[in-house]
């Protein structure tokens, strides 16, 4: 006697759609081919972007760029109103309106809808400061592909939960910063008042000696002027060093939870 077929519970549009866009849902080994394209969209966006920042490149081409932005900007708009559609099926955000709502005010959907501002933007104005804007948003749309990464995700998490370590050293620095400008700033105002005439006239020097950047445009000529600046570029080694080693300590945490993925 035949045993009885049981059916198998099909998947409606909204849950298929849902996998496809949202990586930890797609139950397959790396990115869906939708997701896939969009990765490939955003990098020919940026791309074109970069480009038109060039004037011998740009002029006499306009129109390819129109078109690029039309096209892509479309199917960004198209894609970010999946997403909201689709997000109820995350268990986040059940609600079929307070949880859309929600969803709408992450972090991810706040950088999808950057990415589509640009294609908005371009009907308000054609000056020549917003048109320079407008392309940096452009590139900006890069920052969404840290939703399809599963090692950036894991490495934010990471960084999350050294935040303490990095406010302190944050903390720190700004300490060393300000001593710094007050000290040039009492010993070097009155010699060179226009580049350390004022605590944060001599903050530019103090940034960047800080971080061993060095740019020599300004510098002190009193010798007790000098012997402070070198502390300060001896305290700049270890204040870059503190966050760097938080960073790689926790990027390398990251990996090693699941190196496969």
């Amino acid at each position: 006697m035949n045993e009885p077929v049981v059916p198998t519970p099909t998947l409606s549009w909204r849950r298929r759609l849902f996998r496809q866009l949202e990586p930890e849902a797609w139950p397959a080994e790396g990115l869906s081919r939708l997701n896939r394209f969009i990765c490939v969209l955003i990098l020919v966006t940026a791309f074109a972007a970069i480009l038109e920042t060039e004037s011998s490149i740009r002029i006499g081409r306009e129109s390819w760029f129109l078109a690029i932005e039309w096209v892509a900007g479309s199917l960004f708009v198209i894609e970010y109103l999946a997403r909201v559609w689709v997000a109820v099926e995350d268990p986040r955000f059940r609600h079929p309106i307070l949880g859309r709502l929600r969803y709408v005010l992450t972090f991810p959907a706040l950088v999808d809808l950057l990415a589509i501002l640009p294609l908005f933007l371009g009907l308000v104005g054609m000056e020549a400061l917003f048109m320079r804007l407008i392309r940096v948003l452009r590139i900006l749309r890069l920052a969404r592909l840290g939703r399809f990464s599963v090692a950036l995700r894991a490495l934010g998490q990471a960084v999350r939960a050294r935040q303490f370590e990095l406010y302190v050293s944050f903390g720190l620095a700004l300490l060393v910063l300000l001593f710094s400008s007050m000290m040039l700033y009492l010993l070097e105002g009155g010699l060179q008042p226009e580049a350390f005439g004022s605590i944060p006239r001599a903050m530019w020097w103090s940034v960047a000696t800080l971080t061993t950047v060095g740019y020599g445009d300004v510098y002190p000529l009193t010798g007790i002027g000098r012997f402070f600046a070198a502390l300060t570029a001896l305290s700049g080694i270890g204040i870059i060093a503190m966050p760097t080693g938080i960073m790689a300590a926790a990027f390398s945490e990251a990996m090693q939870k699941n190196p496969r993925r």
